[in-house]
This record gives structure tokens, C-alpha cells and sequence, in this order.
């Protein structure tokens, strides 16, 4: 879930800018503590979902509730809007991540679309799926993006070069997977091979890029359960926040083996706090950050906030 290019030259200018006309103010920011939870809206009813973190600090964060898209920095505690509640037809949004290039990606939920824009929020292109898809998230190989539709519960793809985005188009279909799914939702890869969450079962797909061959990972630790809403994925380091049952959220870690067919479960974090419904999930230099969409209270209460994932780096 994360990085880089063209448009990230505006990304980097920025900071390099801010260095050379505010250098006591940046040092400000390296040394002084950065907050232990964020505030995303006060807006009812936005409740957040998806979260991005990229290497520069910047934070994005969607709004299921709304389609609003907030952007702040791991420095401040207030995010800010970055892209308009409804704008461009998105009315909600889920998952979000950078691409490479610098570009933000949006997962428009039950919109049924894929929306692609540039670093200053302008609107680049807008790829729809089936109809009554539900674009949950997605992540990137060199050369495409696959997005997780927890509706027909099936993987689409899209091309992803410098030049834009293409055409969404069924990559993996449900009738392929095994077992059946019922809700696909997180999904995180290393260009060779997928790893998908299925809540509906609490198992989590391996599924080989080139063949399309599906397999469950084979579990070790934690009565053998590992699924997730959000995933992270860092070398053979997976985490997934995962719905324990009766309101009890945690991030789960797990340490896949070296051709990914099994994992071993190390440690839960501390629970999220009640009815705080924790969903995604991203990495901030040594600490974890997840969103609290308090789903299990919808539309739950403002203020809506990003936070600390306790007990876990």
C-alpha cells in the first residue's frame, strides 16, 4: 500500500521547499512528538475507512459515509479535505493508496468505480466496474492494479503505467476461488503473488499472479485464523486487522513462510477501543496507524480519528 513518481515530484518539492525557507520550523517537526490520534472530520456521518500513509508523512483517508477524501501529515493532529464529499460522483470511498508515480487512487465502494487523481486533486480518470459492484481495495504490481469487489466478490484488474490508468476488467472471478467467497475485502502483493482477506470464512486467499491458481494460506497460531478488513504487508511481515468477534477489533501479525503457503500468527495488538470498529491500516516509520470508522456504531459520533494501533509496531 504505498509510493512514488511523476507527480510525486510535487510531493518531494514541497518538503525540500519547506526546508529551505523554514529550516527551524521542519526541525521543529522531526524532534517534537507526533500525535498519538488524529482527527479525520467532525462531519456526522463521514465515517472514515481506508488510510494511506506515504513516506514523506502525508496521511490520506476516505470517507465510506460520504466519499470525502481527507489529507493531513503525520506531524499535525487535523486533517484537512482534500477531495470534496460527492465530488466527480464518488459518494464513497474506501480504499486509497499512492501509486508510483504519485497518483491518488480511490476505491468508490458501492459507486461501483476506480477513480485516479493527481497530487493537487484534479480529477485524472474515472474506470467503472459491473454494476452493484462494492470496490472495497486494491493493490499495485508494477503494471496493474487489482481491486477486491466485496459484492460479487471477485478481483478485478486495470493497467497501470506512467501514461494512466486502463480499463477495469474481471481478473478472478468467484466461481475460480475456492472455497467460496462471501466478502473479500483486504488484498496486498509483491507483484508475484496476491494475498486476499475473506471475512465471511476468516481465511486468506494465496493467489499466483501469472497462473491464477488459488489456494488458503495454511495457518499456525490463533486457533489457525487469519483474515482481514485492512492489510499491511511488509517483506514476508503481514498484518491484517481483524474482527475478533463481539466488537473486539485487533491487528493481527503474522510471519509468512518463504513461498508464502503458510503463515505463522506472532501477536494480536490491544484491542481498539469499544465500538471504535477499526479497518485499515498503514505504516508510520515505527509505529501503526488504523482508522476508526466506528462502523459497529453507524454512522457513529464525531470527531472521527486516526490512531495508534496499541500493544504492536
Amino acid at each position: 500500500m504505498i509510493p512514488r513518481r511523476t507527480a510525486a515530484t510535487i510531493l518531494l518539492a514541497a518538503p525540500l521547499i519547506a526546508a529551505t525557507i523554514q529550516p527551524a520550523a521542519q526541525a521543529h517537526q522531526l524532534h517534537c512528538p507526533r500525535p498519538q490520534t488524529y482527527v479525520v472530520s467532525t462531519t456526522p456521518g463521514d465515517t472514515p475507512e481506508g488510510i494511506e500513509v506515504t513516506p514523506n508523512g502525508t496521511i490520506y483517508v476516505t470517507s465510506v459515509g460520504t466519499g470525502a477524501v481527507y489529507r493531513g501529515t503525520v506531524h499535525e493532529p487535523r486533517l484537512k479535505p482534500f477531495l470534496p464529499a460527492g465530488s466527480d460522483g464518488r459518494t464513497a470511498a474506501t480504499g486509497v493508496h499512492v501509486d508510483r508515480w504519485g497518483r491518488v487512487l480511490v476505491a468508490g465502494a458501492g459507486t461501483s468505480k476506480l477513480y485516479m487523481y493527481d497530487a493537487r486533486g484534479r480529477l485524472l480518470a474515472i474506470r467503472p466496474a459491473a454494476d452493484g459492484s462494492f470496490l472495497n481495495d486494491f493493490a499495485f504490481t508494477k503494471d496493474a492494479v487489482y481491486v477486491t469487489d466485496s459484492a460479487h466478490n471477485q478481483i478485478w484488474r486495470a493497467s497501470l503505467t506512467r501514461d494512466g490508468l486502463g480499463k477495469l476488467r474481471p481478473w478472478l472471478t468467484r466461481d475460480k476461488i475456492k472455497p467460496i467467497p462471501y466478502f473479500l475485502n483486504g488484498i496486498v502483493t509483491d507483484g508475484q503473488t496476491l494475498l486476499a482477506g475473506e471475512q465471511g470464512q476468516d481465511v486468506t486467499y494465496r493467489i499466483d499472479l501469472r497462473t491464477k491458481a488459488v489456494t488458503t494460506l495454511e495457518i499456525t497460531g490463533a486457533n489457525g485464523v487469519l483474515s482481514g478488513d485492512g492489510y499491511l504487508l511488509e517483506g514476508r511481515r503481514l498484518y491484517a486487522v481483524y474482527n475478533a468477534g463481539g466488537g473486539k477489533y485487533v491487528t493481527r501479525f503474522a510471519l509468512l513462510n518463504q513461498d508464502w503457503t503458510k503463515a505463522e500468527v506472532i501477536a494480536d495488538s490491544m484491542p481498539g477501543a469499544t465500538n471504535a470498529t477499526p479497518t485499515t491500516i498503514a505504516r508510520d516509520g515505527h509505529r501503526l496507524l488504523w482508522v476508526n470508522s466506528q462502523l459497529d456504531a453507524a454512522p457513529g459520533t464525531p470527531p472521527y480519528t486516526v490512531s495508534v494501533v496499541p500493544g504492536l509496531r
